[in-house]
């Protein structure tokens, strides 16, 4: 199992200053002052936005769906463009189908049951347990725990329960976090990658050049009101984290953690974050 070979100190580094939102955006978006945060104020279009730095091979643009908005028909769309977004005239209205259509951009809309592209005679790989502490998508490692969306435990959880033991939100919910990378090929070309709540979609896209940078796409379309960056750190996952994933993994009801011997704080964190 080998690891993508980047330093983590410069991983780390990218990472950084990559989890943020560029200031080149669609009309209708509006950023918070730490630039992680972006909210279409209005319509359902014009909700373009951009990494603020290209990504690094493997490296993975994670946001969380922060707020959703009724009356508007599709969801959130994400992807890659070579387009540096200082270069755009005009931020396009949709990324689907204007930003695509200027070339260099692949973009998806997101659905629970995600497209992916599959070399004719090759089966789908399995994309391992839930509960494996780290993704492994090629030779990229990434820790699993960060990219996880979870529901808030309450009076329906029930009805959440099987999907929360599975680590897995409906891709398109509140809270919901969803990345996009890139893995380079041994043909020097690239292949993309969607990740929806720790689960890797396969690629999604092959052949990206990788002779140019290549930003993340988010597009805060219609039901999808506000997104935030949610940073992901490369290192080794935390003894908290680590706990949390055995309480998870043996607990029959999330609210069963309540009546467990563990320390307030832990509790939260098993239950929410």
């Amino acid at each position: 199992q080998g690891q993508l070979k980047i330093a983590p100190a410069a991983m780390a580094a990218r990472c950084r200053l990559a989890a943020r939102f560029h200031h080149i955006h669609g009309a209708n978006i509006r950023l918070d002052a730490s630039h992680t945060q972006a909210t279409r104020v209005e319509s359902f279009a014009n909700g373009l936005c951009f990494s603020q730095e290209p990504l690094a091979p493997g490296q993975i643009f994670l946001v969380e769906i922060e707020e959703k908005e009724l009356g508007w028909c599709g969801h959130l769309r994400v992807g890659l463009t070579a387009h540096d977004p200082q270069s755009l005239e005009v931020v396009p209205e949709y990324s689907l189908p204007d930003l695509v259509n200027l070339g260099d951009t692949w973009v998806f809309a997101i659905t629970r049951n995600h497209n992916r592209v599959v070399v004719e005679g090759q089966e789908v790989q399995a994309r391992g347990r839930p509960w494996e502490p780290f993704l492994l998508i090629e030779r990229v490692r990434i820790p699993r725990d960060t990219l996880v969306g979870r529901s808030r435990p309450g009076r329906y959880s029930h009805i959440l329960d099987d999907l929360y033991k599975m680590n897995v939100l409906p891709a398109t919910a509140r809270r919901s976090r969803i990345g996009v990378l890139y893995t380079p090929q041994p043909d020097g070309t690239a292949d993309m990658h969607i990740v929806i709540n720790g689960e890797d979609m396969g690629p999604s896209a092959r052949s990206l050049p990788t002779t140019r940078p290549l930003y993340a796409v988010v597009d805060v379309f219609a039901s999808t009101k506000s997104v935030r960056v949610i940073p992901v750190d490369y290192g080794f996952p935390s003894l908290q984290t680590l706990c949390r994933l055995v309480i998870q993994k043996h607990i029959v009801h999330r609210l069963a953690i309540n009546g467990l011997d563990l320390p307030p704080l832990l509790k939260s964190f098993c239950q929410h974050e």
